[in-house]
């Protein structure tokens, strides 16, 4: 789709820089997950050998279990660097302060000129060369998503205010945790008619008792 106006483009930047982040973000946490499996391995490893001196254990099962050990750590090493996680994660970095400065740049453009564009093909190159297709899609349509979702609490968060400000009930709404609880007005209507319920019951106690 060709953006023609400078809103367009700086969406346009929002939606592929936020898409780098997630996909810098699943990997990161996949390489954290085997770091984490790796440290683990290492603390039960080094908790046998400890313990297989103190207690005087020399069975054979016993003598295997640190190299049993020690070759799934070197397997799970060798995945890792299979996989290259910090080169992946280094293009992605670089990627995504391209798309940041060129967003910069945009929003302090008061216009779309030549250079802003240049720009913005440039950052256009740098996204679509640092993920392959079919993943770049995945992460593109969840930044859509997430955006959309920004933008819509942003124009409840206003209307809200606006409410507010001329002195009308707002109906608050966070997150799917929250959604569940009452508002704040709902909260200060209840405590109102419970205390007036309770006004009325002792009023009709006094008359009981005159």
């Amino acid at each position: 789709m060709k953006k023609e106006s400078l809103e367009d483009i700086i969406n346009d930047l929002r939606s592929r820089r936020d898409c780098l982040s997630l996909a810098h973000e699943s990997i990161k946490k996949k390489s954290d997950q085997y770091n984490k499996i790796i440290i683990i391995l290492s603390l039960i490893t080094g908790c046998v050998e400890t313990t297989k001196i103190k207690m005087n254990w020399n069975g054979n099962v016993v003598a295997l279990i640190p190299v049993f050990m020690s070759s799934l750590i070197g397997m799970i090493s060798a995945i890792m660097k299979f996989e290259d996680f910090p080169t992946k994660m280094e293009t992605l970095v670089q990627a995504i302060s391209l798309l940041t400065n060129t967003l910069l740049k945009a929003r302090n453009h008061g216009e779309l000129d030549d250079e802003l564009l240049q720009e913005y093909h440039s950052s256009l190159q740098a996204n679509e060369s640092s993920l392959y297709p079919d993943i770049r899609k995945t992460y593109l349509k969840e930044a859509h998503k997430n955006l959309l979702c920004i933008m819509k609490a942003e124009q409840v968060y206003y209307n809200n205010i606006q409410k507010v400000n001329n002195g009308e009930k707002m109906t608050l709404k966070c997150d799917s945790i929250s959604d569940a609880t009452p508002s704040v007005d709902n909260i200060i209507l209840d405590k109102t008619e419970t205390d007036l319920e309770f006004g009325e019951k002792q009023k009709e106690k006094e008359k009981l008792n005159l």
